[in-house]
């Protein structure tokens, strides 16, 4: 007995699909989806195409299936090794159908052409026209039907099983919103940030915990002199006055239960931990603004913190007055080095984030890497949209926060099935 989909978590996961179309779409922009260097068939050939390749309990995956999957990741642009990632998914793929089956979850025929037909028109084409493009490069229709289907089943499932506990409460939205008490307050801050890799964790994490405990304004700055690793600490990690809603929604009420000259608990960001000292506060005439959307940009450089990508960094950031300016500096380059967002500040990663309130608009930063230090970003502040009708932004807000916590609550299911799984590599 198949049960249907509500519209609203049909929507969620056609908006994240939407974000992979991205990929292609800026791959038939310049040309060059029937030019990719997809991974040959090689092993799976000489092992046969459609026997086993993983055993995941009493489910397979076959070597087709696999190197269909790598296919459609190459041609979608997705990051990382697309065989490793192919290979990730179809496990958490069949460990998703044995709990749907269970569960007797599955989409009607009408509602996975629904999602298909959706993700082609975010790549701008007809279902038609996008089913074509995956042929041309070797991708079979089917491959983009199974997609589909699991990945608006389980958003299914992980709603009907959690959605109770991931609606956010009025007041947390309010938190959210910048309204729980933070209205015309604007801080000032100091920061500490240090990267963390699985070489220098201990170290860090040492260095982290004995800065939580300093209480002095002298102190703190000299030890962001000494650990930081952003261009504030050659002033002390002093940041200017900011309105307290420019900062990320999680950490306004970090801040606000600070006294002068206290400092957070270490902060995980992506790749590096953070730790702030309030240095003072005060309030100011009208209300503090509030931001619908933050609307920024972010172009990736190979190489990390080395000096050859800093180089490249100085002279990107150089070349541009505004967040258009790098669709030139990136044209004829991998559609996958600039991406252009604009989200809810909920929505936003909390290191980007962070990095975002101390820009103005048209302000660049090089502060940030992603692939474990290995890729530069430059982050670019595009512009602020304020808040014009409260309570649309309350309901964005509030299904924002829901979606984060139910991608939190399937990332630790997926991770407790995986654990307790019997998968087998042939």
């Amino acid at each position: 007995m198949q049960k249907h989909l509500t519209p609203g978590f049909k929507h969620v996961f056609l908006q994240r699909a939407g974000a992979i179309a991205l990929g292609l779409t800026l791959g038939l922009t310049l040309g060059l989806t029937t030019a990719l260097v997809l991974p040959p068939v090689g092993a799976a050939q000489a092992q046969g195409l459609f026997s086993p390749a993983i055993t995941v309990n009493d489910g397979v995956v076959t070597n087709f299936e696999l190197e269909q999957r790598t296919r459609f990741l190459t041609l979608l642009r997705e990051p990382g090794d697309p065989v490793a990632k192919a290979r990730e998914d179809l496990i958490l793929d069949r460990l998703k159908e044995d709990i749907l089956a269970q569960a007797g979850i599955a989409p009607t025929d009408e509602e996975v052409v629904e999602g298909m037909t959706e993700l082609a028109s975010r790549a701008n084409l007809t279902l038609e026209e996008f089913v074509r493009v995956l042929a041309e490069n070797g991708v079979e229709q089917e491959t983009l039907r199974d997609f589909s289907r699991v990945g608006l089943a389980w958003r299914e499932y992980i709603a009907s099983r959690y959605l109770g506990q991931a609606r956010p409460s009025e007041e947390e939205i309010d938190r959210a919103m910048g309204l729980s008490g933070s209205g015309g307050v604007e801080v000032l801050l100091s920061e500490l940030i240090m990267p963390i890799n699985a070489e220098n964790a201990a170290q860090v994490e040492e260095i982290a915990l004995q800065v939580a405990q300093i209480n002095t304004l002298a102190d703190f700055a000299q030890a962001a002199t000494q650990f930081s690793a952003t261009q504030t600490r050659a002033s002390g990690g002093r940041l200017p006055w900011m309105p307290l809603t420019n900062l990320p929604p999680q950490l306004q009420q970090v801040v606000l239960e600070l006294n002068p000259g206290q400092v957070t608990a270490p902060l995980p960001l992506d790749g590096a931990v953070a730790l702030f000292q309030l240095r003072d506060l005060r309030e100011t005439v009208g209300a503090a603004p509030s931001y619908a959307a933050i609307d920024y940009a972010t172009y990736l450089i190979p190489g990390g913190r080395s000096p050859e990508a800093l180089e490249t960094a100085a002279e990107v950031m150089a070349q541009v007055d505004t967040c258009d300016d790098l669709y030139g500096v990136a044209f004829g380059q991998d559609p996958a080095v600039l991406e252009r967002n604009s989200l809810a500040p909920v929505a936003i990663p909390q290191d980007v984030a962070i990095e975002l309130a101390k820009l103005d608009p048209n302000e660049t930063s090089a502060a940030l890497t992603r692939n474990n230090g290995q890729t530069l970003m430059v982050l670019m502040m595009c512009g602020r949209t304020a808040t014009v009708n409260a309570e649309a932004s309350r309901e964005a807000i509030g299904n924002a926060l829901t979606q984060q916590r139910l991608g939190a609550f399937s990332d630790s299911l997926l991770e407790q099935l995986k654990a307790d799984a019997r998968i087998d590599f042939k």
